[in-house]
């Protein structure tokens, strides 16, 4: 009996720390720039919150090419708090017309990995 009720309250204790961990919100995952000439560079501020109840920690966002970079929040982000990712396009030289790019945002949140997209028709230069 000693043997069972230990194992349930182990059960539990585990439980409660499995809940207790970050959650990362963006408030949008996907930024369509529109139409632009190749000379103008597009920024998108991609916002997010920790909804969990432990802090969030941004470990990587990783773009595919060159032509778009990623800054994000590099402190911890604690519960109820905000963080952004800040995402730049730079077409010049790159093929002109609807290109759509992907940041991969990866985080020690319950959710660890989230995409983000950024796209638009990108059109020669003015």
């Amino acid at each position: 009996m000693k043997r069972l009720t230990s194992l349930l309250l182990m059960g539990l204790i585990f439980a409660a720390t499995a809940a207790a961990q970050a959650v990362i919100k963006f408030d949008k995952t996907a930024i369509d720039f529109g139409t632009f000439a190749e000379a103008q560079p597009q920024t998108a501020i991609f916002t997010f919150t920790n909804t969990g109840t432990e802090p969030l920690v941004v470990h990587q966002a990783m773009t595919v090419c060159g032509c778009t970079v990623a800054e994000y929040t590099k402190t911890k982000v604690m519960p109820g708090k905000t963080g952004q990712v800040k995402v730049v396009y730079n077409g010049n030289g790159k093929p002109k017309g609807y290109f759509k790019k992907v940041v991969t945002i990866r985080t020690n949140a319950s959710n660890a990995i989230t995409r983000l997209y950024v796209e638009g028709n990108m059109t020669i230069k003015e």
